[in-house]
Order: C-alpha cells, then sequence, then structure tokens
C-alpha cells in the first residue's frame, strides 16, 4: 500500500503524497538486529581476542542503510546482535568499508567493458 504514485499511502487514516512524511527508522524494525558502533578501546579489545587485523574482519558499506542510521564512519568498528534460537544471541563484527576496499577489480571490469 503506497509505492504508486497515483494512489498515495495512507498513513494513519490520513492521505500522504510526500515521502518524507512516510520516513521510518529502519533500526526499529524487527528483522534488522542491534547494531553498536565500537569505541576504540572496544575495537582494539575484540581484534586483541581473535587475534586479528581489522581487515580480516566482515565487511559493512558505508553506504548500508544501518550503518547511516547509527552514524558509523569509514574504518569503525560495529558489534551486531542478533537472536538465535540456539543461542540466544548471535555476536558478528564488521569493519565499515567504502565499496572500493570491497571490489577493487570493479574498476577494471567497468574500464575493460567502455573500452570495448
Amino acid at each position: 500500500m503506497g509505492s504508486n504514485p497515483i494512489r498515495p499511502a495512507r498513513m494513519e487514516g490520513r492521505m500522504v503524497s510526500d515521502m518524507k512524511e512516510k520516513e521510518f527508522s529502519i533500526l526499529d524494525h524487527e528483522l534488522v538486529p542491534q547494531h553498536i558502533v565500537l569505541s576504540k578501546k572496544e575495537a582494539e579489545e575484540v581484534l586483541k581476542k581473535f587475534n586479528i587485523q581489522p581487515e580480516q574482519l566482515p565487511k559493512i558499506l558505508t553506504t548500508d542503510p544501518v550503518v547511516k542510521a547509527i552514524g558509523a564512519k569509514k574504518g569503525d568498528i560495529i558489534k551486531i546482535i542478533r537472536k538465535s534460537k540456539t543461542a540466544s544471541k548471535a555476536i558478528a563484527y564488521r569493519l565499515v568499508v567504502e565499496e572500493e576496499a570491497i571490489s577493487p577489480v570493479k574498476d577494471i571490469v567497468v574500464k575493460e567493458f567502455e573500452e570495448e
């Protein structure tokens, strides 16, 4: 209900034609796990605990909607706490990066494609 530009959405019994009125916090959605930006000290403790460098962590993009919502910046480490049926909760860590850090091959492929 509401993504059709010809038929505006209804919110709380009234018509909504301006998309800004439909905004909501992605962090409040039941399927989005809790995300916490670690302090520098907490990040160092996690890296020491697992004996790893930040680059060895799984990555999350600066463009990710949750990253934007929590105000995380490139280089931050995020703690993600998910509900788990078997362990009650599962904790994961992600390094915030820009897209280039994940797919440096992308530029090469695009350049080769453009040359053809």
